[in-house]
Parts: C-alpha cells; structure tokens; sequence
C-alpha cells in the first residue's frame, strides 16, 4: 500500500503525493513516514531536481497522524517506553528538518532546493507541521478548509514541531491561540495570522506553487530562525517584553487548567526554554516536553477518551447490524427550549422538521429559536442568508398533528408528566406509519414505563438531549425493556445526522448521566447544610477540571426543578430516600424565592443582565459556616466519589455496557474532568486499591452513599484495571 507517490515533470520540479488509500483524509502511519523519508530522499539526491511541491492527492491536505505510532513507539521501547518515544519522535524531527534545510550548506544557507507546500484544503496537526517545514505554504481559497494545530483539544500539544516553529514564527504572544487554545483557522485568516503565506484560486494551486519553486532565491528558502541575528517576535524570555508575555502566559495557562491539564503547561514550558536556544536545540526539547507528555496517564486517557473511543461511538460501536435507517422526516412534539433546540439541530442536518405544540403562538416561537441561532451565524459570517433560509424552510411549525404523517421518527419533548406524555404517545401513533419510531427526549422518567402507552414497544426508545442542544456534544439513547433494534439503529444514525456522539444504555431511574450528576448536586449541597464554607466546595471543584461547581450547576439547571426531581424520586423510593439532608437546602432556597440564574438569585447572586456574581453571603445566616472545616482532599474526595461510584453502579447494574460510553456521556454530558479521561479512566489512574481505601473511608465517616462497590473491590484484589478487564480502546484514529 502506497501513501506517497513521486513524480518529477520536464522542469525538474518533484512532486511528491500524499493520498492515502481508501481513506477521504490523510493520515499519516509509521508506512507513510518511511516512504515520505524516502521521497524526500530521493529529491535531494537527484541533480536533476531543482525543487520540491509537497502536496495532497485529495481536496484536503491532511487530518493527523495516526495514534497508533505512539503506542507502537511505547511498546517497541520495552522498559523504557520514555526512550523509545523520545527516539522515535527525535527520528521524526530529522526528516522534517532534513526537508526544511533541503540540502543547503549549513554555513553559508546556499544550495537548497526551494520545498513548498500546496495545500488543496484541511491541514490539521501534522497536516500543518509538514507544511511548516516546507519554505512556501500555498493554500487553496476554500472557506470551508480548516487550518490548525488541534491537538491540546486531547490532552497532547503539537509535537512534532508545530510548537517551536510557530512560537518562532510568530511569537509567543501571537502563537498562543493557536497553540494554547488549538484555534483552528479558514485559509484567509491563517494567512493573515502568517501561518500560511499564499491563498489562491483552487485551479491555480499546483501552478502557483511551481512558479514559485522554480524562481524561488537562496535567501527565499532560509528559514528565519536559520539566519544570523534571528530574534524571536515579541522579544524572548530574557527580553522585558518577552519577560512580561511569558509571565501573563504563565498566569493564563494556569488559570484555565487550574494546573490539571499537563500538555498546556509542558507546551509552554517548551516555548519557554526553547526560546533560549538555537532551532536545534529547541526541537530536543520540545520533543522531551512531548515525550513527559505523552508518559502522563492524563494525556493518554484523553486521547482514548476525548478521541479514539469519541470517534468509535459516532461510527456505530455499539450499532445492531440492521439496515440503513437515516431520518428523512422528524415530528418534535413540543416547541419549548427542548424541542425548539432538536428541530434547529435536525433542520441543520438537512432533516425535514413538523414543529407541534398546542397553541400556533408557541409553535411559531419555537422556530423562531432556529431563526435566532442562524442570524448570529450570519453576524459572524459562519452562515449565509440562502443557508438560513434553506434550514427554516425545512421546519414546519404547527399545531396540526395530521402534518407528522410520513415522519420516520418522533422525538416528544412535551410536559414531564407521564400522563401527558402518555396522551401524546397514543394520539401520535394513530397518525403516523407503522414503521416510525417514537422516541421520548425524557431526562427522568423510566423509558419502560412510557413504551406502556405505545402500541409498538419494540419501536419506543429514549433519546435525551441535554440543554442547550445546538451546544451540547453528547445524546444519551436508552433502550427499555421491550426496545428492538431498529428502534436502537434508528436513533444512533439520527445522532450521526446531526453530529453528535451517542451512547446507549439500557433504563433504569435517571438512566447514566443523571444518576451520576445528580449525586454531584447533592454532595455539594449536603456539603453546604454542613457548614463547609461555600467557596471551598466550589474552588475545590473547579481544582479538579470541572467546569462548574456543584452550587453553581445547580443554578444554572434550576433549583425548583431540583425540588421537582426531589419529590419525584421521594415519591418513588419512599422510606429508601437517602437525600433528606439535601432537601433542607433546596427547599429552603425554594422558599426564599432563590431559583437559580433564571430568577437571577440562587447559591450565587446575579446582576440585573444575568451575569453571575459572588456567592450569595445570606446562606449562612441559615446554614452558618462550621468553626472547623474540612482539608481539600477530603471535598474532592467526596466529590468524586459521589459520581464515580454511580458509574460503577451503573456498570454493575448493567445500565452501561461499555465503559467507554461511560468516560466519553461524563466529559461530553456534564463536564466530568476531561484530563482524567472520565470516571472509570481516573479510577484506573489512582489504581482500584486506592480507590478502595478512599471509599472506606468516606463511608466510615459519611455514611452508606460511599459504600465500595464489589466490581471495584474485586478490581482491587486482582490488581486489574477497567479498562484491563472491560476495554477495547484498540480503534485507530488521527490526532
């Protein structure tokens, strides 16, 4: 199998090829690299060769690189799998600086052979450091192409030299969204940052970048961190601008990962250092910073979760091999902030939507939402006014439930009420083909007890979004007791129609992300009945990766529905109910009238445009703060441990059937510390034992909720880990 072709025309211009085949994307293997190697080789070592275009037999350049280069790296390494990467990752850096300094003399920067890089679309990781070895970037004026360098987004930074050559390139300040935040670019603006140097008409793209090569000087060719008296933009470390640059640097980096996240902090150290060195030098150490990187757990339980199991999910893992059943027609029942939010993103998709709700009014807002998202996408030139009128035209907003005739999926979003909902169910499927599947969009109520109401079981199924839709990644789908597989199929290549990542698991109360988040509600505000200072809960949170604290989570999903799922699961487990202790607080809040960032009061106070303030000091006029308070293991511990074991419950009861749906639904559903790689990736991390010992001793001192599950225990006596015993983790993808 060839990756790369080579071919040199009548003017002594070689071209070398990137097209993987089989693949709409290249990706580069540990193949692809020996026989880029050897073109690069055999360019330089011909006399006949005048120059080189580097460039992509696709409509893109290129996605990544293949993640299984660094495991096999690892394990070709044996003992000492930190060697082995460093090797292999040094070996890499030669033939990119090998093409970089395209056989010029190293004292005089004369003799080169002029490289560019034509790029017809897409270049991302890798498929932006080939090119930033190459002396010219020419890009082909695609708005739809992405140019970038992603990889922090998984827990790695760019390794192999996309960090040392655009901190020199650009400076450390100018590189920093790029790298720091993997900022992703359309040609244009990725011209205009001075990552790429020409933008030009598709067709001329190969003929702009031969002209160039062909008339192309010694000194066009030198890189500027090549030539005498080179000086970083923005000044170096030493510098006093680039003294103050570093410093904010510094302080931003660990602001925003709370110094949880390594990769952000080893890609700024390696800036940092290799800002002091020449080129050469810079690449070693970059390649060390990558190299400790990649050695974190963190990092690679990203990868794996944040990626490689992400991607496996969005491409049917867990599909029952049934045919084909992409949507053609949705009906949404209901037009409030749920079902408007499904029927944008499924008009988006290029499904055909019928928008139902009882009154024309509440219909008509519902699609409006739609309308509102498309018209800041036109402010911000990311949608055309043809595609806003293209994706309202597809929604039909109506109270006429005769309109959801030939729709192939329902999706219900009306009242949490299992009566209502139960109306709706048998009204709907009186109308609608025999065939159409209908999906409740419920966040609590068992998907079991609903199919009651349908006369087709097998074809009832669950499909929960979370809040906003248009924002969030993750759609959990749940299978009850009577589910067939169409029902399941059918949901899963919905959720691949509107690019979302999928998990499946089977009812139960709260299905798996509920179980886990709410726990996690509860233990921070059975925390703050107990008189642990507020601010220690929150900030002990956020010091672990979660986006949100407890308190503030609660405010922003609302406190009175907190009482509403409180009375609720009372309701249902009667003298079982273990969260009397929570219900002090949230009821009291209730009473007082503070709701959450709707009401503009909750545990936080809010100004008159919504925007939260500090936390709300009248709390401990009711629930004072305790003279002695706790040490910050001991609230993180709880917080942890509050959804973890959920987690592990869930697999046990076998409402999961697949950790990786369980790490991938807790980053993407509620935010669950993207650098553990999730709840059963972290308890791998700390080891079962350790997590044991921690849930002994949360349960000696509060009570029964930190129980040790057998499955962990177990895990503990063996030595195993999850992902030992339960995962695959063995799919391939780019990064």
């Amino acid at each position: 199998m060839t990756d790369f072709h080579y071919s040199v025309d009548a003017d002594g211009v070689a071209t070398i090829t990137w097209d993987l085949p089989n693949k709409s994307m290249n990706v580069l293997s540990m193949e692809g690299i020996k026989e880029f190697d050897a073109c690069i080789d055999k360019a330089l070592g011909d006399d006949a060769v005048k120059g080189i275009i580097v460039t992509s037999g696709k409509d893109t350049f290129a996605g990544g690189m293949d993640l299984n280069i660094i495991a096999r790296m690892k394990e070709e390494a044996g003992d000492e799998p930190a060697k082995g990467l460093f090797e292999g990752l040094m070996s890499m850096h030669a033939i990119l600086r090998k093409l970089e300094r395209a056989g010029m003399d190293p004292k005089t920067n004369k003799g080169g052979k002029p490289v560019a890089c034509a790029m017809p679309g897409t270049g991302l990781g890798i498929g932006l450091e080939i090119p930033l070895a190459c002396h010219r970037i020419f890009v082909a004026d695609n708005p739809k192409a992405k140019i970038g360098l992603p990889e922090i987004k998984v827990g790695i930074f760019p390794g192999m030299g996309g960090t040392t050559r655009v901190s020199r390139l650009l400076g450390a300040m100018a590189a920093a969204p790029i790298l720091l935040e993997g900022k992703l670019m359309d040609p244009k603006k990725a011209k205009s940052s001075g990552i790429v140097h020409e933008v030009v008409e598709p067709s001329e793209l190969l003929a702009k970048a031969k002209d160039w090569v062909l008339n192309a000087k010694d000194a066009d060719i030198v890189k500027p961190w090549d030539a005498k008296g080179w000086k970083m933009p923005g000044g170096a470390p030493y510098h006093p601008a680039g003294f103050m640059t570093f410093v904010g640097a510094s302080a931003m980096v660990h602001g925003n990962t709370q110094g949880v996240y390594p990769a952000a902090k080893a890609l700024l150290s390696a800036v940092y250092e290799g800002a002091m060195v020449p080129f050469d030098t810079a690449i070693k150490i970059e390649a060390r910073w990558f190299t400790n990187v990649l050695m974190n757990p963190s990092s690679s339980n990203m990868i794996r979760s944040l990626f490689i199991n992400k991607e496996a999910l969005e491409k049917g893992a867990n599909r029952p091999a049934v045919d084909d059943q992409t949507v053609k027609k949705v009906g949404v029942l209901g037009a409030g902030m749920m079902g408007a939010g499904i029927a944008y993103v499924s008009a988006n998709a290029g499904i055909e939507v019928v928008l139902i709700d009882q009154k024309q009014e509440a219909a008509d807002k519902g699609k409006s939402y739609s309308e509102t998202i498309l018209d800041k996408g036109i402010s911000r030139k990311k949608v055309t006014p043809e595609k806003k009128e293209e994706v309202l035209g597809r929604i039909l907003a109506t109270t006429d439930l005769d309109a959801l005739k030939g729709c192939d999926l329902i999706i219900e979003a009306v009242f949490e009420d299992i009566g209502v909902k139960a109306e709706m169910t048998k009204k709907v499927e009186a109308i609608v083909d025999e065939n159409c599947i209908f999906a409740s969009n419920t966040s609590t109520l068992p998907i079991s007890e609903l199919a009651k109401a349908s006369v087709r079981p097998d074809q009832f199924i669950g499909i929960h979004f979370f809040s906003p839709v248009d924002k969030m990644l993750l759609v959990e789908i749940i299978k009850g007791k009577q589910t067939g597989d169409v029902a399941v199929a059918k949901a899963l290549d919905y959720v691949r129609q509107i690019r979302k990542t999928p998990i499946v698991v089977n009812d139960a109360r709260f299905f798996y992300a509920n179980r886990c988040i709410i726990p996690y509600i509860n233990e921070g505000v059975r925390m703050a009945a107990e008189g642990v200072d507020l601010p220690l809960i929150e900030n002990a949170a956020k010091l672990l990766g979660f986006p949100l604290g407890p308190l503030q989570l609660i405010d922003e999903t609302s406190i009175d529905l907190g009482v509403k799922i409180a009375k609720a699961t009372k309701a249902a487990m009667g003298d079982d109910y273990p969260d009397e202790a929570v219900d002090e607080v949230v009821f009291w809040m209730f009473d007082q009238g503070r709701l959450g960032k709707k009401a503009g009061a909750g545990f936080y106070d809010y100004d008159e445009k919504g925007k939260r303030g500090l936390l709300w000091k009248g709390f401990t006029d009711e629930f004072p703060a305790a003279d002695a308070q706790p040490d910050l293991d001991e609230v993180q511990h709880r917080l942890m441990m509050a959804q973890v074991l959920e987690a592990v419950r869930a697999l046990e009861d076998g409402v999961l059937t697949d950790i990786r749906e369980g790490d991938v639904g807790a980053i993407l559903g509620w935010g669950f510390a993207p650098w553990s790689g999730g709840p059963f990736a972290w308890l791998d991390i700390i080891g079962a034992a350790k997590a044991v010992e921690i849930c002994d001793n949360l349960t000696a001192t509060h009570g029964p909720r930190f129980k040790t599950p057998e499955l962990l225990r177990d895990l503990a006596k063996s030595g195993e880990t999850f992902y030992g015993r339960f995962g695959t983790g063995k799919d391939s993808k780019a990064a």
